[in-house]
């Protein structure tokens, strides 16, 4: 997990050239300026989902984590938490859906390990497929504009 500003995106470029093209077209980009939906910029290599919605409570919420994508998630206005969980040693409460790329973990069984981390506007954090994340959470119900940016592994 990385979480960062854009001030920093060239640190991550050599990471992979698709992170590299997911935190340009986040800098360059006005997002203020799109409807929330799903786009396109490498097919399914690379695609833009941009959301608008309310933070919910850390227990309303699962804990996720992707096999075939890394989430690029920024935060273009508001501000919510994201819990952490690195996955070794961690059971699924619900098993992995490959439609969909995600399995679930309970929040319960694993809040004494979770780390909750701000994400502000004009940040953005790096999941990787060995990275159990909570996007979404906050103690009290805020109004967000998040992109997310799915970086095929």
């Amino acid at each position: 997990m990385i979480v960062d500003t854009l001030a920093n995106r060239e640190i991550y470029t050599a990471i992979n050239p698709r992170i590299a093209s997911a935190l340009e077209h986040l800098a360059t980009t006005d997002f203020s300026q799109l409807e929330a939906g799903k786009y396109e910029l490498d097919g399914k290599n690379l695609f833009v989902i941009v959301n608008d919605y309310q933070t919910k409570p850390k227990e309303q919420q699962p804990f996720e984590a992707h096999e075939q994508y890394i989430d690029v998630q920024y935060v273009v206005s508001g501000e919510e938490e994201f819990g952490y969980l690195p996955l070794a040693g961690q059971t699924p409460s619900k098993a992995y859906f490959a439609e969909h790329d995600y399995a679930n973990y309970d929040y319960e069984s694993n809040k004494d390990d979770a780390a909750f981390i701000p994400l502000k506007a004009g940040m953005f954090a790096l999941f990787f497929p060995d990275d159990i994340h909570m996007p979404g959470a906050g103690d009290n119900a805020t109004q967000v504009r998040k992109v997310v940016i799915k970086v095929k592994v």
